[in-house]
């Protein structure tokens, strides 16, 4: 789920000094990525996440820092050798954080690329941020099953209002996966509809 971005995430802007950095996150950013991403869950924008469960996924994160700071975060998360989701981006409500989401999901996207997948997708309501890197909107539908498995214990399970967004890295290889993998010969990836809002 990625909530926690404005479209001007992906504006540059040097009024906040140098650019951020963008690494790899490391156990002693488990704290300060919990205190962003629960900030938003509890405002509704995002799933809460524990302390246990990042330590299992924190070399699934990244995170964007300027002089010690933490400034945003954001995982890659790979459901099949071929797919993978951009989930968990979330940048500091501070003004002079413009460009964080953007340095951030190109990380993570160059990562996707540098590991040979064919497909990232992301769940959002800033569908414009995403087009913007390039990003298309998809039918959930379109995505395999086991790319739910978070959604099963998200609150608004039964009224989701995110949108699916994909961006195909690699076309060719995508275009057979996406035929093979998903065939009714292949239940364990068979596609679903997630309940939307009214």
């Amino acid at each position: 789920m990625i909530s926690a971005l404005r479209e001007d995430a992906l504006t540059d802007s040097m009024a906040g000094g140098a650019p951020p950095v963008v690494r790899k996150a490391a156990m002693r950013d488990i704290q300060p990525i919990l205190d962003l991403i629960n900030g938003y869950a509890a405002q509704g924008l995002m799933l809460p996440r524990t302390e246990f469960e990042l330590s299992e996924a924190i070399r699934d994160f990244s995170v964007a820092e300027r002089g010690g700071k933490l400034l945003g975060c954001g995982a890659l998360h790979f459901y099949t050798p071929t797919l993978g989701e951009i989930r968990s981006l979330a940048v500091h409500p501070d003004a002079k954080t413009k460009g964080v989401g953007r340095r951030l999901v190109s990380s993570l996207v160059r990562e996707a690329q540098e590991n040979e997948l064919d497909a990232v997708f992301a769940f959002t309501y800033v569908v414009n941020f995403f087009r913007k890197a390039g990003f298309e909107e998809v039918d959930r539908g379109a995505l395999p099953l086991k790319a739910w498995k978070d959604c099963l214990r998200c609150p608004k399970f039964q009224a989701c209002d995110e949108i699916a967004v994909l961006r195909v890295l690699r076309p060719q290889h995508w275009l057979t996966a996406q035929t093979l993998q998903w065939s009714p010969a292949a239940p364990e990836d068979a596609l679903i509809q997630i309940p939307t809002k009214a």
